[in-house]
């Protein structure tokens, strides 16, 4: 890194030994601390992490991922953070952005970048995926909130990154659904918990009809039909999830009412 702001980057993991060493690799030379926040993995992600000489902090994963973030921001000595998955890579680009800000004092708390993601390794620049995120950030100005889809919250002024991060989430179909399908447990469990009192009719909007509409949104309004067979996929995928997400929801209601 060049004189200037130091960085850290915070990584969860957990059993990510098919992922994680591409992210560490795409660290190398650009940060200058990386903390691996795991939840007691039991595959080679501990070697891969000891290959790369990262800080190791485990955390049993209580199903609480802004939990898990804060963890890292807590153990992270950088005076900037930067929060990654472990199916996440650093371009050269993102790099050359970062170490400018940093070699400057910033009027600016925190960034958003792009996020280029890969559905099945391919590109989806249409669709709604190809967007910004906000997970760099200058320490003791940021801290997450919420379990499942947490929201950093800053406390001063938010700038942009032109450079982006690669993003691959999904290497097939099997991995997708059995992901979604844990992620939407999580995630109706915290609706259920924080809503107890939701209706039943929105209960209902949210099973019958929000998943057209989603299907709509991501293969007409953003275009995800310009994808070709990915975006159709991609677009009854999540509208899939969204209804797995929401049944779950009233399956969980009408145990607790009966």
């Amino acid at each position: 890194m060049p004189e200037g702001h130091t960085l850290t980057v915070v990584v969860l993991a957990y059993n990510s030994q098919n992922q994680i060493e591409n992210c560490l690799k795409s660290l190398v030379g650009f940060a200058d601390e990386v903390v691996v926040v795991d939840g007691f993995s039991t595959d080679a992600t501990l070697e891969i992490c000891r290959k790369y000489g990262v800080k190791v902090i485990q955390h049993k994963f209580e199903g609480d991922f802004g939990q898990e973030r804060n963890i890292g921001i807590d153990n992270a000595q950088g005076e900037w953070i930067l929060q990654l998955d472990t199916d996440e890579i650093v371009t050269e680009g993102f790099k050359k952005e970062v170490k400018r800000i940093l070699a400057e004092d910033s009027e600016f708390v925190a960034y958003k970048f792009l996020r280029k993601n890969f559905f099945m390794n391919h590109f989806m620049r249409y669709g709604g995926w190809y967007h910004y995120s906000l997970h760099f950030f200058k320490k003791g100005f940021a801290r997450y909130k919420g379990k499942v889809h947490h929201d950093l919250i800053v406390d001063g002024k938010v700038g942009i990154i032109n450079g982006e991060i690669e993003h691959y989430p999904f290497q097939d179909f099997s991995q997708f659904i059995e992901r979604q399908n844990r992620y939407t447990s999580l995630e109706a469990a915290e609706i259920a918990q924080l809503r107890p009192g939701i209706s039943k009719k929105e209960v209902l909007y949210n099973i019958k009809l929000k998943p057209l509409k989603l299907f709509w949104k991501f293969y007409v309004k953003k275009k995800g039909f310009k994808e070709g067979m990915w975006g159709f996929i991609f677009a009854v995928l999540f509208a899939w999830v969204h209804f797995l997400k929401w049944s779950k929801v009233w399956a969980i209601l009408k145990d607790a009412n009966e």
